[in-house]
């Protein structure tokens, strides 16, 4: 297998982790675990990945935080777009199997108790407007990915990467659950959403535009120098792989 197959398929595997964890979390244990949990949930997946396969890929798991690392100049754009596919790919896979085993219930309807999409609106959760989602999933993406080049950079301490970045996922969740069920990642949302349809697939843009104009802007902060020199070598991708 060669070594890009390998980034790839970590790359899926780590995204299929994210989203059966997370949004299993919402799916099979919501009413018990409450926000807290799933949020936990959503964070500690991160930090499975970040240090069972970060090693293969650097475990961006997620297309926002890609294009984030190409915005900062850790990554050529051909690769990203590999990055996305197997994204996208693992995303999916999760919430097929998700429906699958959420389908052995009787009392399960996948419009009713849905796959944990993300939504926005006065027929979703905290019922916020379409503008304050986007905000906030912009925001968050935005602080998301400069925790996530911050923390893997070569002046970081690298053992604490995988650690800083999934709680950081967690506090984000904390935060924002009852807006907009917290995408900042649009293959996690879209997996999700093609399974439920309907108004999930309607809202899905804003979890595409918000979290790619996000973590663009956190890679064009890190690609303008806002660290100094001595902490963004050159050979900073070979120095401290990129976990995410």
């Amino acid at each position: 297998m060669s070594k890009l197959s390998k980034k790839l398929l970590a790359e899926g595997l780590g995204t299929f982790i994210l989203v059966f964890f997370g949004c299993g979390s919402a799916v099979f244990m919501g009413d018990q675990i409450g926000m807290l949990g799933i949020s936990l949930a959503f964070g500690l997946s991160i930090v499975a990945v970040a240090y069972s396969l970060g090693a293969i890929s650097g475990a961006h798991l997620n297309p926002a935080v890609s294009l984030g690392m190409v915005a900062a100049g850790r990554m050529p754009m051909h690769e990203a777009w590999g990055y996305i596919g197997a994204q996208v790919a693992g995303a999916v896979v999760a919430s097929a199997v998700l429906w699958v085993i959420a389908s052995g219930q009787p009392e399960y309807s996948i419009a009713a108790d849905g796959l944990g999409q993300n939504g926005y609106g006065a027929d979703y959760l905290g019922g916020y407007s379409v503008g304050a989602a986007f905000v906030f999933e912009t925001v968050a993406t935005f602080l998301f990915v400069t925790v996530i080049l911050g923390a893997t950079q070569a002046a970081s301490p690298g053992a604490l990467a995988g650690l800083a970045i999934g709680l950081t996922l967690a506090a984000i969740h904390m935060v924002g659950i009852n807006i907009t069920g917290v995408s900042v990642n649009p293959a996690r949302s879209l997996g999700p959403a093609l399974f439920v349809g309907g108004t999930a697939l309607a809202e899905l843009w804003l979890f595409v535009v918000a979290p790619v104009l996000g973590g663009l802007a956190a890679g064009a902060l890190f690609a303008a120098g806002w660290t100094s020199a001595d902490e963004r070598p050159a050979d900073m991708v070979k120095a401290q792989p990129d976990i995410a």
